[in-house]
């Protein structure tokens, strides 16, 4: 797909969960790159730019995409010509790619680690990490059930049943506000992360922020499963991350309230670092407060600073 098409099925959640925006708008940059058939440099450029913007406008929230298509164009002004220009964009790229996909198959292993044989697993929305640390487990021969929400309004957790009943492993579907109720039988917590701030805060998929204070109370390890891109370089500067809302009619049909009725659809909320037990990634399990040698480490610190100064 190109440019705008990626774009528009990210903003109609065609394309949807942190890793596969990430990648499907490294890859729509690649494309935009590999396409352009002139002869000036300024001029390719300039449409990688603006397709960097179409894309990030698309999700202005979510950090993964921001740090795709910034990894993706790394480089990209000190090229000295088309040919240049197009081999740096299609390898970073390319290179984004590979690393992302190969960090949810560490993060499995990494995570599975945490499990023993006979647990039960709650985990919230459709998380490619989280769901890779179950299969993982029960792969090694653990028998292991899940509890899955189903994560309102999109009801992603009817995609997270399917691909874990695919992969045999016992799942029970509940509605999200069963999970305090079904947390008395669960003995962790796995979920995904949009963003990763600074000072170790989780910022995902509306109900998470609940799910971690019900298991804080309940005594049950909560895991966040996040690859190193989505943590927010941006957040270090002092930037605060904003809570997408979308369309009401996702929720309920407003002709069908009564008149002044509002509907508000947050799509995130954010769970402090107090309550997560630890964050497992690609180069490791981590303390939630550990989030800012990761972001200068990989990300660096001068760059964005520097962006403070101008």
């Amino acid at each position: 797909m190109n440019v705008d098409e990626v774009a528009s099925s990210i903003k109609r959640m065609e394309i949807r969960g942190a890793g596969l925006i990430a990648r499907s708008a490294a890859e729509a940059l690649k494309h935009a790159a590999q396409e352009y058939r002139g002869d000036d440099v300024a001029a390719l450029r300039q449409k990688l730019e603006k397709s960097r913007r179409t894309l990030v406008e698309s999700r202005p929230t979510a950090i993964s995409l921001w740090n795709a298509v910034q990894a993706t164009m790394r480089g990209a002004q000190d090229a000295a010509s088309v040919e240049e220009l197009r081999d740096i964009v299609s390898s970073n790229a390319d290179r984004f790619i590979e690393r992302s996909s190969r960090a949810v198959e560490t993060i499995g292993k990494f995570g599975a680690k945490r499990l023993k044989d006979g647990m039960r697993v709650m985990t919230h929305c459709n998380s490619k990490a989280a769901l890779s640390v179950i299969k993982t487990a029960h792969a090694n021969g653990l028998d292991i059930e899940v509890y899955a929400t189903e994560s309102r309004p999109w009801r992603q957790g009817l995609l997270t049943v399917k691909d874990l009943s695919d992969a045999g492993v016992p799942c029970t579907l509940i509605i999200d506000s069963a999970m305090r109720w079904a947390m008395k039988d669960v003995d962790a917590v796995f979920v995904g992360a949009d963003t990763i701030c600074s000072n170790g805060a989780l910022i995902n998929k509306i109900g998470t922020s609940q799910m971690a204070m019900a298991a804080s109370d309940s005594r049950v390890p909560f895991m966040v499963c996040a690859e190193t891109y989505k943590f927010s370089p941006r957040t270090l500067s002092g930037e605060m991350v904003e809570i997408e809302e979308r369309d009401a009619s996702e929720v309920v049909d407003p002709n069908l309230l009564p008149p002044g009725v509002r509907i508000r659809n947050p799509v995130f909320d954010a769970t402090p670092p107090e309550y997560i037990d630890s964050l497992i990634t690609e180069v490791g399990v981590i303390s939630p407060y550990a989030a800012y040698e990761v972001i200068v480490r990989e990300f660096g610190q001068t760059s964005i600073f520097e962006d403070m100064e101008d």
